[in-house]
């Protein structure tokens, strides 16, 4: 090999030697690298035998350097294999695609638009999950706007626009800004009007069946080509609440013979005889339909990015001949499929969940049995869980599955550290004790952490075991934290056997309770209550404290009442 081929395999092994350091941000390895370079380097296998003493000498002197030092000599030698590192690097943080035309704006802006006739049910915190994570990558905005505009067909819930509030507090998001559309209803009558100036929209009287047929058959409403002076009035007539329900509408002209009948000169203005419940709203009787309110909000608040439904396509092409008529410039749009939920019998609806807590087959929005994030949050499953979940189903369009076995798995994560054990036993059948057992059992908090200590569990004349776990006469069984007792003459007699037998396989470990001692517990499960017993100091645990029954699961500890503590079962 001459002194000129040896110095070009010397800058290519340090080039790959570099690029397999710094991809896995570890020391370099002379095996790894022998295959891409001689595939980069086919004229190189020739000289197979002299290269690798090369290229662990260059190897070496890589890995000499520390992580920074090997970034930038990587990009000295190779800047656009580099930069492909880079990209697969921000495509492995995020789960979410970058959005559309970033780059374009001084500011992402996005918002998230809630209607507040109930708590958020499970599935709506999608939206938050995803738009919070966008405003945090990209040092955005986002606001709450309350679309409540309906005081009829999806009436607003007073207490809801807290509760939604405090649903995006506990994801772990706080907005920037949170506005109430019923609180802007002059500003949409200002765009009314301009638009009505600007030959944008007319007033109509037709009764909802006589339009439909003029609109299907592509032919124009005969109020279509009232004088501007006209229009102006009898909307202000709507404004005044001189027409009832159903008598007039504010229509966009938009183009009568569209190719989408949905899109014909929709209705922006409606009248709704039912008072608003919100006091500062309730005189008003002109109320805007979503999309032009919608549409009006976005182009004043900012938004630069808007996601919806799939099934919402229809919206933004209505819009868009608002913002034709104004020369405003269209929000980007992303298009999302739904979320479909698995492990609950109860429809994810939320009016569906009001119905049955109205009925009393649902205690409340906290229920266990409900999908709401009330239900989560008092099951004690963290915020945090549900938004890696929810990021983790990206934008796509078609309708993706959500397992609650993620949310379990990414809340399991995040506390199974730092949860302490403590025995549970459901339903216990009682057994009595004989032998010389130990008069008290000493089982670890943690078993991963011995420096938290050990429980103590007082051992009495008898226990109680699940009347799965009950062993066949004559049989053995390991109590945990115990030791090994033989089901004999109706007794777990204690043998004195060393944990030995346990690890041979002969001996199953089961949690138990003592029978006298033990704290009887209500848990509250998404298939209904559960009566069990717990170890003693299960009583003396604060409320609100996440522990883990050894074999039965997590349990966030709720109250303790005078008969029994009240628990309310996480997950698995």
């Amino acid at each position: 090999m001459n002194d000129e081929l040896r110095e070009r395999v010397e800058r290519e092994v340090e080039k790959h030697a570099l690029l397999n350091a710094v991809k896995h941000e570890s020391d370099a390895d002379v095996g790894a690298i022998m295959g891409p370079l001689m595939g980069d380097n086919p004229e190189f296998r020739e000289h197979g035998d002299e290269i690798p003493g090369i290229a662990g000498g260059v190897v070496g002197r890589v890995n000499d350097l520390d992580y920074e030092a090997k970034r930038a000599r990587l990009e000295e030698l190779a800047p656009e294999e580099l930069a492909e590192i880079e990209a697969e690097e921000e495509e492995d943080e995020y789960d979410l695609p970058d959005l559309p035309n970033a780059e374009e704006y001084d500011e992402i802006r996005m918002r998230c638009a809630p209607n507040p006739n109930g708590p958020w049910h499970v599935g709506h915190a999608r939206m938050p999950a995803v738009i919070g994570t966008y405003r945090d990558r990209y040092d955005g905005w986002f606001c709450v706007r309350f679309d409540d505009t309906d005081p009829e067909t999806k009436r607003p819930d007073l207490a809801a626009y807290d509760d939604i509030l405090e649903d995006l507090d506990y994801l772990g998001f706080e907005p920037d800004e949170t506005y109430k559309a019923s609180d802007r209803l002059e500003t949409y009558y200002d765009h009314a009007r301009e638009l009505i100036e600007l030959g944008g929209a007319y007033t109509c009287s037709c009764s909802g069946e006589d339009f439909s047929e003029l609109k299907n058959s592509g032919e124009a409403c005969p109020h279509r080509e009232k004088d501007t002076e006209m229009v102006l009035e009898e909307f202000e007539a709507m404004i005044d609440g001189e027409y009832e329900s159903g008598e007039m509408v504010l229509r966009v002209k938009t183009d009568i013979e569209h190719k989408n009948p949905a899109l014909r000169d929709w209705v922006a203005f409606r009248m709704i005889d039912t008072p608003h419940p919100r006091e500062e709203a309730s005189e008003y009787r002109c109320w805007p339909m979503l999309d032009f309110q919608s549409g009006v909000d976005d182009h004043l608040i900012g938004i630069t990015h808007i996601i919806r439904g799939i099934d919402l396509q229809d919206s933004a092409k209505r819009q868009q001949f608002v913002y034709d008529y104004f020369d405003w410039e269209y929000p980007e749009v992303i298009h999302w499929g739904h979320v479909q939920l698995d492990d609950y019998d109860v429809k994810v609806s939320t009016s569906t969940i009001s119905e049955l807590i109205e009925q009393g087959e649902l205690d409340g929005w906290d229920d266990p049995r409900a999908p709401t994030l009330k239900s989560l949050r008092r099951r004690g499953i963290r915020g945090e869980a549900i938004v890696e979940a929810m990021t983790g189903l990206g934008t796509s369009t078609t309708d993706v599955d959500l397992a609650m076995s993620s949310i379990y798995a990414n809340n399991r994560d995040l506390i199974d550290d730092e949860t302490d054990r403590r025995f549970l036993v459901r339903d216990g059948v009682q057994l009595p004790l004989g032998g010389s057992p130990p008069e008290e059992a000493n089982p670890p908090l943690h078993p991963n952490h011995e420096e938290r200590g050990v429980r103590e569990i007082p051992v009495s004349d008898a226990v109680l075991l699940e009347e799965g776990d009950l062993p066949d006469r004559e049989e053995r069984i390991w109590l945990k934290g115990l030791g090994c007792f033989q089901y004999t003459r109706d007794t777990l007699q204690y043998t004195g056997d060393d944990i030995d037998v346990v690890r041979e396989g002969d001996v199953d470990v089961v949690h138990w309770v003592p029978a006298e001692e033990s704290v009887p517990v209500r848990m509250r499960t998404m298939d209904g209550d559960v009566s069990g017993h717990a170890e003693p100091g299960v009583a003396d645990l604060e409320p609100d404290e996440v522990v883990q029954f050894e074999r039965v699961g997590f349990a966030r500890i709720d109250r303790h009442e005078d008969e029994e503590t009240v628990a309310y079962y996480t997950h698995p």
